[in-house]
């Protein structure tokens, strides 16, 4: 397929920002949508075809290294000072991260060769941190079939992310729904929205764990209890047996403490994957592959260390135009599509700011401008009204 010329002289910085709450421009975002006369199968034809080659090597090196990290960690917790144990916590929870990372592509098959392998692979990359790994990749799926699509109006909203009509991550409230909630929600719910947002999750974890099997096809109902079985037997041997041999504290120490960084990693990560005051999120009716899967994912730059660590998950615009293509084959399916379509391809650079913006301004999602608006903002239109 021959690709087609968007190197637009208006879109040379469109999909660039550093600031997360800067003013949107709102005519060079709509230029770029509204070149959208492609499909997605045209941008993975520009992919070169080695990127969706499967290396066994290099997926099972790639395993080792994040095993002997989390084993680095534990022994540092051992070993070390108690004043290292911040920064040991921190170094196991982003190893464990990466473990996880690995399951996730297990859990598109792209790990292994053989689906087997990726289901056996998958439990054990996940069971550390007490994921079902089965269940996880249900919902997952249905996040990768409806990237930044939006649930109907009212309570339908919600109906419509339970029953995998919409998409389950980072899923903002449109603004006539959060000014319906009693007080009580509203507070919660600003709260994971803002400076709690790396508990959002733990209640995914609490929501997969906790799944209702008999909702689900029965082709899947098996597959899920397993994996909830193999975590829950998971967690009371090493939950209990931290507690007998090392006290309470040692449970904070070794499980509690790595566990609530691997989350917090976790949301950070998955969080600027998808969310920016650019980010557009339509309604089934209006939904475009390609405006959500290319254009709605977002390119993050971490510390090259970080990188190894969570082996190149942060090269997340391609993994959503193709899931087929292996972690370690990302850098250059994402040179491949900065050189094709450009326009398309939004970056930013990871920082503290980066993340204090978003968490304070993307909260709600104002369909009628179709754009993101803080609590705050939703707060005085209350106040507007109610005085009128």
């Amino acid at each position: 397929m021959e690709t087609k010329n968007y190197q637009i002289e208006d879109l040379s910085n469109l999909g660039r920002t550093n600031r997360p709450n800067q003013t949107i421009n709102h005519q060079n975002q709509e230029i770029a949508l509204s070149k959208i006369d492609f499909t997605l199968a045209d941008v993975v034809k520009t992919i070169p075809p080695e990127c969706f080659h499967k290396n066994p090597w290099k997926a099972w090196t790639a395993a080792f290294i994040s095993f002997l990290l989390i084993v680095l960690g534990y022994c540092g917790m051992v070993i070390l000072p108690w004043y290292c144990l911040p920064l040991l916590w921190t170094w196991t929870g982003i190893a464990l991260t990466g473990f996880f990372m690995l399951g996730h592509d297990c859990g598109h098959y792209t790990f292994a060769k053989k689906p087997w392998v990726n289901d056996l692979a998958g439990h054990l990359f996940m069971t550390p941190v007490f994921y079902p790994f089965y269940n996880w990749r249900i919902q997952h799926n249905q996040h990768h079939a409806h990237t930044n699509k939006l649930g109907g109006e009212g309570l339908q909203q919600l109906q419509d992310i339970s029953n995998g009509k919409a998409d389950p991550y980072w899923h903002p409230f449109r603004v006539e729904l959060y000014e319906s909630l009693p007080p009580m929600t509203r507070w919660i719910y600003q709260r994971l929205k803002g400076e709690c947002w790396w508990l959002l999750t733990v209640l995914g974890w609490w929501y997969q764990i906790t799944l209702d099997a008999s909702k689900l096809s029965i082709k899947d109902r098996s597959k899920v209890k397993l994996s909830i079985a193999i975590s829950l037997t998971f967690a009371g041997i090493v939950l209990p047996t931290l507690v007998l041999t090392t006290g309470v504290w040692g449970l904070i120490k070794f499980w509690l403490a790595p566990w609530l960084m691997f989350h917090f990693w976790f949301s950070t990560i998955t969080l600027l994957h998808h969310t920016s005051p650019e980010t557009i999120w339509k309604e089934n009716t209006e939904w475009n592959a390609v405006q959500a899967q290319l254009w709605g994912t977002i390119q993050c730059n971490y510390p090259r260390w970080f990188e190894f660590f969570c082996h190149d998950i942060n090269y997340h615009i391609p993994h959503h135009v193709c899931a087929a293509i292996p972690f370690y084959n990302l850098r250059m399916a994402h040179q491949s599509l900065q050189q094709n379509w450009k326009p398309f391809v939004r970056e930013v650079n990871f920082s503290w700011s980066l993340v204090k913006g978003i968490i304070s301004e993307c909260h709600l999602y104002n369909t009628t401008e179709e754009r993101y608006q803080s609590v705050k903002e939703g707060a005085s239109r209350i106040c507007q009204s109610l005085q009128e």
